[in-house]
C-alpha cells in the first residue's frame, strides 16, 4: 500500500504518493492552483505513465471522467499504480484482479491496457454507479475486505483524473526524466490505448489537454522530449509547462532522436 506524506512548503502542499521528498530523480506531478495554496501530487514516472493508460483506456471506452478517478483510486489502492507481477493469492497486475475469479489469464492481467478495460467493464455493469462515492463504486467491482479503504486516495485520484482527461491544463509534468531510446512506437501505442487518435493540430480544449497530458505522462516510454499545446508547452529539459506563445489550439509533440 502507498504511503502519501503531506508537506507546505511556501505555500504549496505536496502529497507524495511514493518515493522522496524533493526532485532528486525522475518523477511527475499534477498540480492544482486553489484559492490559498497549491496542491501538488506528486508520482513516480511509473505511476504516471500507468495513471496515463489507464484514463485513456476510460476515454476510449467512452467512460465517464468519475469512472477515471474510480479507477485511478481502486489502483492506487491495489498496487501503489504499479504492475505488480504478484499479490495476495493469486491477485496481479494495477488492480489486483484474480485469474481464479474470472478476471483473466496470468498474462492478461499484467497487461495494463488489458486489466483496464477489464476494470471499467466490471464497474459499467454495477448498478447506480455513477451516482456513487469513488470508494463506494470501487468497492462494487474490487469486493475488498476492507471496503472503505479506497477513499483515503479519493483527492489524488480526481486530481490526476481532471489532468488527464483535460479538465484542467497544464497540470501534470515529468521532470528529471531520461530520454533514451523509445520503448513504444506513439502511434502504436495512442492507437491501443485511446483507440484512433490524432496526435498534432487543431483539438478541442478538453480534447487537447487531455492528450497533451497523455503524451507527458508517456514522455520517458516514448521518448518525448517536447509537448506543446495551446500556447503552452513542456519539455523534458524544463520539467514544467510554460507558456511560449499565443493560444492557438494546436498540439504538437517531439520524439527525441535516437542516442547516438
Amino acid at each position: 500500500m502507498a504511503v502519501a506524506v503531506a508537506l507546505v512548503l511556501a505555500g504549496v502542499a505536496w502529497l507524495y504518493l511514493a518515493g522522496p521528498i524533493g526532485r532528486t530523480a525522475p518523477g511527475c506531478a499534477v498540480t492544482l492552483a486553489g484559492a490559498h495554496e497549491v496542491t501538488a501530487f506528486a508520482m513516480s514516472v511509473e505511476q504516471a505513465d500507468n495513471a496515463a493508460t489507464i484514463a485513456g483506456v476510460g476515454r476510449r471506452l467512452g467512460m465517464p471522467d468519475h469512472a477515471v478517478s474510480v479507477a485511478i483510486a481502486t489502483a492506487l489502492q491495489e498496487s501503489n499504480l504499479r504492475n505488480l507481477t504478484y499479490g495476495d493469492r493469486d491477485s496481479l497486475g494495477l488492480f489486483q484482479q484474480r485469474p481464479s475469479q474470472g478476471w483473466g489469464r496470468s498474462e492478461q492481467l499484467t497487461d495494463t491496457v488489458y486489466a483496464s478495460t477489464a476494470f471499467y467493464q466490471r464497474l459499467r455493469q454495477q448498478r447506480n454507479w455513477q451516482r456513487l462515492e469513488v470508494t463506494d463504486a470501487a468497492q462494487l467491482v474490487q469486493r475488498s475486505a476492507v471496503p472503505q479503504a479506497y477513499a483515503q486516495w479519493e483527492p489524488q485520484a480526481r486530481a490526476i483524473a481532471a489532468a488527464l482527461t483535460g479538465e484542467v491544463e497544464a497540470t501534470l509534468s515529468c521532470h528529471d526524466i531520461v530520454v533514451g531510446a523509445p520503448a513504444a512506437n506513439v502511434s502504436a501505442l495512442a492507437t491501443h490505448e485511446l483507440g484512433a487518435a490524432a496526435l498534432s493540430g487543431s483539438q478541442p480544449p478538453e480534447r487537447g489537454w487531455a492528450l497533451a497530458n497523455w503524451l507527458v505522462a508517456h514522455a520517458a516510454r516514448l521518448a518525448i522530449d517536447r509537448v506543446g499545446y495551446d500556447g503552452r508547452t513542456w519539455t523534458a529539459e524544463s520539467g514544467e509547462w510554460q507558456t511560449t506563445g499565443t493560444p492557438d489550439g494546436r498540439l504538437i509533440l517531439h520524439v527525441a532522436p535516437p542516442p547516438a
